[in-house]
C-alpha cells in the first residue's frame, strides 16, 4: 500500500487554534507525523520590552485566556524577586485560591472538549454548564470571568470578604457533587473507555525523554508537579495528592484531570477556611535594579516557566515564556505515530493544547545565513506595509 502525506491544519474543524500537523498515512494508519509551529505568533515577548512592568502584567495575562492567572503569577513572582518585595501572606493565599479555581475552570472546559471530540456531546453540554459555576466564582472574586487581573505588583487587587467566601463554598459543594458524577462516567462508561483506551499511547520512558509535563506526564505514571516538587505561594501548607495514572493513554489523561478536580476543591476549601490576616499588597518600586530571575508554576496544562531580566529601568530587558504546551507537543508526535487518522483530533486535544501560549517564529535570512532580529517598531512598520499591499491603511492609527 502506498503512503501519502496530508496536512492536518492549520485550518481544521477539530483545531480551536491554527497549527499544522503533517501526517504520513498508509491507508488509515499514521506512519509518521511532524508538528509545525508559527501560525499564531503574536510577538508577546518582544512587546513586553516596550512596556513597563505593570503594563506587562496585563499583556502577559493575554498570553492565554484559560491560563491567564498562571502566566501573570509566574511573571509577577520574577518581578517581586528582582525587586526584593515581601509579598503579604494573605495575597499569596488569594493567588493560590484563584490558581485552583482556574485549574477547575480549565479541567471542566477540557472534559467538555474531550467529550465533543469523542462524539459524547451530552458530556460537553453538562461540563460546560457546570463550568459556569466556577466562572461565577472567579467573577465574584475578581470582577472578571476569564482575564481575572487579580494580581498586581506586590500583591493582589482585591480582598475576599466573608460573603464572597460563603458563596464560593456553596458553589464548590455543588461542583464536588457534579464532579463525582463525571468521575463515575469517566471510569465506568463503556463508550468512553472504548473510545479512549489504548489511544495516543505514551509510555513513561518516552514521556520522560520528551519532557512531558502536567496531566500528560502524570497519566503516564510520572508524579511530576511543581506544587509538590518546588512549592510556591502557599502550596507547602496545603494537603493534596499528586494524581497519576498508569494506562499511558487518552483514558488516563481523562482520569487524571477528573481526579485532580477533587484535589483542587480540597485546596480551595483549605484556603478559604484559613485565610491569613493582614494586608493584600505592598509597594514595589517602578524601576528595578539589574538582575535575572526564573520561576516555574504548575499551570492546568503543566509546568509553566518564565525568565525575566531587568536593567535598572521601569521596563524589562528580556522576557521569555516556556508554556506547557510547547513541552507537550514533542510527545504528540510520538502519540500520533502508529495510530489511526480518526484518532488525531482526540490525541491532540488530550494534551489540552494552547497554540497562543506556544507559538514561536524565527526569521531566517538566506543571504546572510543567519537569523534576523527585528525591533518592535520595525515589526509594526512591516505589518502596516503588509496591510497596505492588501488595500488597508493602518498607518494613521496611534
Amino acid at each position: 500500500m502506498s503512503k501519502i502525506t496530508i496536512p492536518f491544519g492549520p485550518q481544521h474543524v477539530a483545531l480551536k487554534e491554527p497549527e499544522n500537523f503533517m501526517l504520513v498515512l498508509e491507508g488509515e494508519q499514521i506512519q509518521g507525523a511532524t508538528v509545525n509551529l508559527g501560525y499564531n505568533h503574536r510577538g508577546m515577548e518582544k512587546a513586553a520590552e516596550e512596556r513597563t512592568y505593570l503594563q506587562d502584567l496585563y499583556l502577559i495575562e493575554r498570553v492565554c485566556g484559560i491560563c491567564s492567572h498562571s502566566h501573570t503569577t509566574c511573571y509577577i513572582t520574577n518581578v517581586e524577586e528582582l525587586a526584593k518585595a515581601e509579598t503579604p501572606k494573605r495575597a499569596l493565599a488569594i493567588r493560590t485560591l484563584v490558581a485552583e479555581l482556574e485549574r477547575v475552570h480549565s479541567h471542566l472546559l477540557w472534559l467538555g472538549v474531550a467529550g465533543y471530540e469523542m462524539g459524547f456531546e451530552t458530556l460537553f453540554m453538562y461540563t460546560w454548564r457546570d463550568r459556569e459555576q466556577v466562572l461565577d466564582c472567579l467573577e465574584l472574586l475578581s470582577g472578571n470571568r476569564v482575564h481575572y487581573s487579580i494580581n498586581t505588583l506586590g500583591g493582589v487587587r482585591r480582598d475576599v470578604s466573608a460573603e464572597q467566601r460563603a458563596e464560593v463554598m456553596k458553589r464548590i459543594d455543588y461542583l464536588v457533587e457534579r464532579t463525582n458524577y463525571y468521575i463515575k462516567l469517566a471510569t465506568e462508561e463503556p463508550t468512553i473507555y472504548a473510545r479512549t483506551s489504548k489511544v495516543g499511547m505514551l509510555p513513561p520512558e518516552e514521556a520522560l525523554r520528551r519532557n512531558a509535563v502536567g496531566p500528560t506526564a502524570r497519566a503516564s505514571g510520572i508524579a511530576r508537579d511543581v506544587r509538590k516538587d518546588d512549592p510556591y505561594l502557599i502550596y507547602n501548607e496545603l494537603d493534596f495528592k499528586v494524581i497519576t495514572h498508569n494506562t499511558n493513554d487518552v483514558f488516563g489523561r481523562l482520569v487524571v484531570r477528573a481526579l485532580e478536580l477533587v484535589e483542587s476543591y480540597k485546596m480551595i476549601k483549605q484556603v478559604l477556611n484559613n485565610l491569613p490576616e493582614g494586608p493584600i499588597a505592598v509597594k514595589v518600586p517602578m524601576r528595578i535594579a539589574p538582575g535575572e530571575a526564573v520561576n516555574h508554576y504548575e499551570a492546568p496544562r503543566g509546568e509553566d516557566i518564565h525568565y525575566l531580566k531587568s536593567n535598572g529601568t521601569d521596563k524589562p530587558e528580556r522576557l521569555k515564556v516556556r508554556a506547557p504546551t510547547l513541552a507537550n507537543l514533542q510527545s504528540v508526535q510520538y502519540m500520533l505515530e502508529g495510530g489511526w487518522m480518526a484518532d488525531v483530533p482526540l490525541v491532540i486535544a488530550a494534551i489540552d493544547p494552547c497554540m497562543s501560549c506556544t507559538d514561536r517564529a524565527v526569521v531566517w535570512d538566506p543571504k546572510k545565513g543567519k537569523k534576523q532580529t527585528y525591533g518592535w517598531e520595525e515589526l509594526r512598520k512591516m505589518a502596516i506595509d503588509q496591510y497596505k499591499r492588501r488595500g488597508v491603511d493602518f498607518s494613521r492609527l496611534g
